[in-house]
């Protein structure tokens, strides 16, 4: 029994067939999505040819354009702010002089990715409700920022711990301050990192909508939350158009954030 290979799971006999239907599984219903927004017919399970129609339906829907230029704005708005907060939350974990409760820190920001988004949802109504708090998109842009820290966060901290100290050693050596070694030497080196983190936030701003669907008031309406009423009239060709248009940003952005990420470790 010397010569007996060890096990290896990804040699596990039928490993690679049920991966493709679990794969199929998921993804089966998004590609027929894809496919009947460019259904011609106004029934969206009987196809009657390719057509753009629909979609140039939901470029002259002026309620569809408002809602998705409130969420354009929120995400924006998320975005800078979280990843702004994300940067100096990470630094100040990673290069702070923390000697209690780090784990616990970064515990209490990394939850709003292990509590489910409707108890998050809950808790941020109840929160703005209980401070009588009623302004609509600021509202929802306090919201979207808090949420969307973990996900901008979690690479920058990633960097800041393969990057270890010795180029800022180094810099200090150089009798730098802490804010021309901040500028010349941390900040280019997360960049990379920053930019991931700011596009994963923004999808995850743009997409959301448990969060959006309990906060949003009349006038602050976003775009994954008027696709939910659209819905209780029964799924439509526009429904298909608009659900193609955000899948298809969502996945350039998140394309996007996985290149740099992968320049990123490279780097």
């Amino acid at each position: 029994m010397n010569g007996a290979k060890p096990f290896d799971w990804r040699h596990t006999p039928g490993l690679s067939a049920y991966t493709a239907l679990i794969f199929l599984f998921f993804y089966a219903p998004l590609l027929i999505l894809v496919i009947y927004a460019f259904n011609s017919s106004r029934l969206v399970t009987v196809w009657a040819g390719f057509s753009f129609k629909w979609f140039v339906a939901v470029a002259n829907n002026g309620a569809i354009r408002d809602a998705a230029y409130n969420s354009v704005i929120i995400a924006i708005v998320a975005t800078i702010a979280s990843t702004a907060i994300a940067t100096a939350g990470a630094i100040a974990l990673e290069r702070g002089r923390l000697r209690f409760g780090r784990g616990a820190a970064t515990a209490l920001i990394a939850m709003p990715l292990v509590v489910p988004e409707i108890v998050v949802a809950i808790t941020t109504l109840i929160f703005f409700s209980g401070l009588g708090m009623h302004h609509g998109l600021f509202n929802l842009m306090i919201a979207h920022t808090v949420f969307c820290i973990p996900f901008a966060l979690l690479p920058i901290q990633a960097r800041l711990r393969d990057m270890g100290g010795t180029l800022e050693e180094a810099g200090r050596d150089l009798y730098a301050d802490e804010w021309r070694l901040f500028r010349r030497v941390t900040l280019p080196l997360l960049l990379p990192a920053i930019s991931a983190g700011a596009i994963m936030a923004f999808v995850v701003s743009l997409d959301d909508f448990l969060i959006s669907m309990m906060v949003s008031s009349a006038g602050s309406t976003t775009l994954p939350v008027y696709i939910y009423g659209m819905m209780r009239l029964g799924v439509t060709p526009e429904v298909n158009a608009i659900s193609t248009i955000l899948l298809a940003v969502s996945i350039v952005f998140v394309a996007a954030a996985l290149l740099i990420g992968r320049r990123n470790k490279l780097a």
